[in-house]
């Protein structure tokens, strides 16, 4: 792809290195410079690639329907079961801390087995963890489901993006890469209207049929993902030639644009077996990282990381809490403002998805993470006010509702789907999984994390004092964010590495 940004006039003799480069590139793999620009002038959809990108993005339903499922059902598992507030929040809390479990263990099982079936192993686990939550008789049973269910949602999280990503043709990535985040939004929205439909069932059952749910979207996904086709990069690490070049056939716009990308390909793979084929990838990433590695675990770590802090997850799981703050009473109002905000959500996903390859990455994270610290602020004033008001004035609720929907919406325009794009797309082919899983498992351990204390930090502080805790973090992420994420747009993802290099290294490539 010919895509160089303006060099000024000491540079120019690089550029023409790069061009007479890549000119020989072209004509050593037998490829014409017109099929490569025939690339940047149709950037539509590919069909094959974007069904393949909904198929593995479905996976991600299943931890939307339990986030958005979760804080109604949590309202009728306490009357139920009798447990309290430090039960509801380690209920709550222990399947993203599980998560964990199973996006460190992603990484390797999905080198192992491939993408594929790793999205299979996915679903399975998640269907295992909800029957048992369905049919939990008690909170111990119920717990155990929770686990189960945590470690398939962390299989999930990771493999889904990166598979995407692996996929995706450069021009469209970052649409087809935030998908996963728009079906986690679904399921929210599916997760809330669940909670309304069933909320007049009585309480012994109506949460079980809630959590119980959740084993029809997990079996759907283990029988479609058979029909999607395999990672053409994993292919290629395994030597599939031939069937990484079908699959690349099918996903491109044209036969020369895809043997460009296995050119393309087959280099990243040749430093993959060199690396000792995947051997000391962990050492490589902790141990002894070199300084684009290093860059390249910061911004990663640190994009998942301020995703979590943000609070967003502990806010759609305690979200009926919050508008009870908010002076919003009865368990029927509380459940149908919460669909109110889980569909502005989905809305500003899909939006944000859509212009996710125009507008670039760093711009729409900025303005989604700089809106999430105004509105954070905002909600947290109007809850302060609430709480020392003795009347509950109906612009100060209303505040605080659109304060909150704001937020959320700020979130799902950046936080939201770029950090899954972001992790999938800046690792090198021989560090991407294992990279990926550790970056992903930084977010679900920071989830978890903000999940079980959240409850307890609102109690001490306010709600109104934890929002504006959770403001200023936004606004330390948005300072990291503009320091430490280049722009990603329209780069191949053996591209995206020389982002990372030292100043003078790879000259060739750091201009593309």
């Amino acid at each position: 792809m010919n895509y160089y940004y303006p060099l000024p006039a000491s540079d120019c003799s690089a550029a023409k290195e790069v061009e007479e480069a890549e000119s020989s590139f072209y004509r050593r793999n037998n490829i014409s410079e017109e099929s490569n620009s025939h690339q940047t002038s149709n950037s539509h959809l590919n069909n094959y690639a974007l069904a393949g990108a909904i198929l593995a993005s479905t996976n991600s339903i299943l931890l939307g329907y339990d986030m958005g499922v979760m804080s109604g059902a949590v309202i009728y598992i306490t009357k139920d079961l009798h447990i309290n507030p430090v039960q509801v929040e380690i209920l709550v809390g222990c399947l993203n801390v599980c998560s964990l479990i199973g996006s460190l263990a992603s990484g390797k099982t999905s080198d192992w087995i491939g993408r594929r079936y790793t999205i299979v192993l996915a679903a399975v686990t998640f269907f295992i963890g909800a029957l048992l939550m369905g049919l939990a008789p008690s909170f111990a049973f119920l717990m155990t489901g929770r686990v189960i269910a945590g470690i398939g949602v962390g299989f999930s999280l990771m493999i889904a993006p990166l598979y995407v990503a692996e996929l995706s043709p450069a021009l469209t990535r970052g649409f087809l890469t935030s998908l996963p985040e728009v079906f986690i939004n679904i399921g929210i929205l599916l997760g809330y209207i669940s909670n309304y439909a069933l909320s007049d069932l009585p309480c012994t059952i109506n949460w079980r049929l809630m959590l119980g749910l959740a084993a029809i979207p997990a079996a759907f996904v283990a029988f479609g993902v058979l029909l999607m086709p395999e990672s053409p990069r994993w292919l290629v690490v395994k030597g599939r030639y031939e069937e990484a070049r079908e699959v690349l056939i099918r996903t491109s716009e044209s036969k020369g644009e895809a043997e460009l990308r296995l050119s393309e390909i087959s280099e990243a793979a040749a430093s993959f077996r060199n690396g000792n084929n995947g051997k000391g990838v962990w050492k490589e990433l902790l141990v002894t990282p070199s300084r684009p590695v290093l860059r390249i675990l910061v911004a990663a770590i640190g994009v998942n990381f301020f995703m979590q802090a943000s609070g967003n997850d502990a806010v759609m799981y305690y979200s009926p809490e919050v508008f009870k703050e908010a002076g919003i009473n009865g368990e029927k109002e509380l459940l149908s403002v919460t669909i109110i905000m889980g569909f502005a959500k989905t809305c500003f996903v899909f939006l944000s998805a859509l212009f996710l390859d125009r507008f670039g990455r760093r711009p729409m994270l900025l303005l989604g993470s700089a809106g999430m610290a105004a509105s954070l602020f905002i909600l947290g004033l109007g809850c302060n006010y609430l709480q020392y008001s003795d009347e509950k004035p109906l612009w100060a609720i209303a505040l605080c509702v659109l304060a909150l929907c704001s937020t959320v919406s700020f979130f799902s325009i950046g936080l939201g789907p770029i950090t899954w794009v972001y992790s999938s797309e800046i690792f090198p082919l021989r560090l991407r999984a294992q990279g990926s899983s550790l970056a992903i498992s930084v977010n679900r351990l920071m989830s978890g994390v903000v999940s079980m204390t959240f409850l307890s930090i609102s109690e001490a502080i306010t709600f109104g004092g934890m929002f504006a805790l959770l403001a200023g973090v936004m606004v330390v992420g948005t300072i990291f964010f503009y320091f430490f994420l280049p722009e990603t747009k329209g780069k191949s993802l053996e591209e995206i590495e020389a982002l990372f290099e030292d100043e003078g290294n790879n000259t060739s490539l750091r201009l593309r």
